[in-house]
């Protein structure tokens, strides 16, 4: 019987959030000091899988990254099937495969959002035992009620917001900060409720600029002449959704290459019209009301720093529940946070889905209860 340990490699991919480098500690530790395995770490995500890119992950280079924001591994955005090599596309999924086994790996632990759950599924369907560990700012992860990223992202918002106040009141101004959250907008919610916004404008709900703007007369009536907008980058109002949806429902609508192509075109042109949300809402709610108005975009800022307490211990959980998936040979899975445990979720059901704000969510409610102005 042989005694060679089991390797294992790890990469990290998409947009860089604080606790990453707690869950690659997490799942390093657990997997080399518990479970003697050996752990090597991919460069840059999939595209140095696919060019075979590692370092060796000990005890030594594991150690002192708990609180160090980003990841040390790298990232990119890159798909195995469809990465550009040399100015043109190509399938890398089977130098992937090839790699993997080359490299003698007994499992590839991809640590990422909903866009690395769709990569980590093709290379399991292509034969690989992959972990998925969630990770996004955006907390839109099907199936785990949080992820790494998410709170030191929210109380950065939170922070953010709670600084504009005073210039907002100072100046009797309208300060509109926009938060990351294209489709899901658990950010904008979060932070907008724990800094005191007046109106908080999300994905999930569609809204007037006479709602807001009624709204903020509202306020001046009663002597406020001052009011912060929480707004989504991706919310938009009713007329923005309208257009996106005819423009998604005209992909759906045909079957032909070439019709199907000039679809998505057609779409790309219209979510790029609709990028400047926040300049536009600010622009119109100043002619609407007579009040200044001031854009703050939060953007990177929101990614970067020191992971918060929360976000440590969930990568630190999440990784090393990873580590003993890989020792029971529990693969095709996303490391999912439900309660105080970790549980593995077929990537089936995370890949491909989204964790939207449900209208009847309590944060919603709560927000509706003590009168912030959603925008409907």
């Amino acid at each position: 019987m042989s005694s060679k340990k089991r390797r294992v490699g790890v990469l990290t991919a998409g947009g860089d959030s604080p606790g990453l480098n707690a869950a690659i500690r997490g799942f390093g530790k657990a997997a080399v000091g518990h479970h003697d395995m050996e752990v090597v770490g991919f460069r840059d995500g999939i595209r140095g899988l696919a060019e075979n890119r590692f370092v060796v992950l000990d005890s030594v280079s594991l150690s002192g990254i708990l609180t160090t924001g980003g990841t040390i591994l790298g990232t990119s955005r890159d798909k195995p099937h469809k990465m550009r090599v040399d100015d043109e596309i190509v399938d890398m999924v089977p130098t992937i495969v090839d790699n993997y086994e080359k490299d003698a790996l007994a499992a590839l632990v991809c640590i990422g959002g909903g866009g690395t759950a769709k990569n980590a599924l093709r290379l399991a369907k292509a034969g690989l035992n992959i972990i998925h560990l969630p990770k996004t700012i955006d907390n839109d992860i099907a199936h785990t009620e949080t992820s790494f990223g998410f709170s030191t992202a929210l109380g950065i918002a939170t922070d953010a917001i709670d600084r504009l106040h005073s210039t907002a009141h100072s100046h009797h101004r309208i300060i509109v900060v926009e938060t990351m959250g294209h489709k899901a907008g658990w950010l904008a919610l979060g932070a907008g409720i724990a800094g005191g916004a007046d109106i908080i404008l999300l994905p999930e709900i569609p809204y007037t600029i006479d709602s807001v703007a009624a709204s903020i007369q509202e306020r001046a009536a009663r002597g406020h002449n001052f009011s912060v907008v929480a707004i989504a980058e991706g919310a938009r109002d009713i007329q923005r959704t309208a257009d996106l949806a005819a423009a998604q429902a005209l992909i759906r609508s045909t079957d032909n290459p070439e019709a199907k192509a000039a679809a998505k075109s057609h779409l790309n042109a219209v979510i790029a019209a609709h990028r400047s949300n926040a300049f536009d809402l600010a622009e119109a709610l100043e002619a609407a009301t007579g009040l200044e108005s001031r854009v703050t975009v939060l953007g990177y800022v929101q990614r970067g720093g020191t992971p918060d307490a929360q976000d440590r211990l969930l990568g630190t959980l999440l990784g090393g529940a990873g580590a003993g998936l890989v020792a029971e040979g529990h693969f095709g899975v996303t490391v999912a946070a439900q309660g105080q445990a970790a549980v593995p979720v077929p990537l089936e059901d995370v890949a491909g889905n989204l964790k939207t704000v449900p209208l009847d969510h309590p944060w919603l409610l709560a927000a509706r209860h003590v009168g912030t102005c959603m925008g409907d």
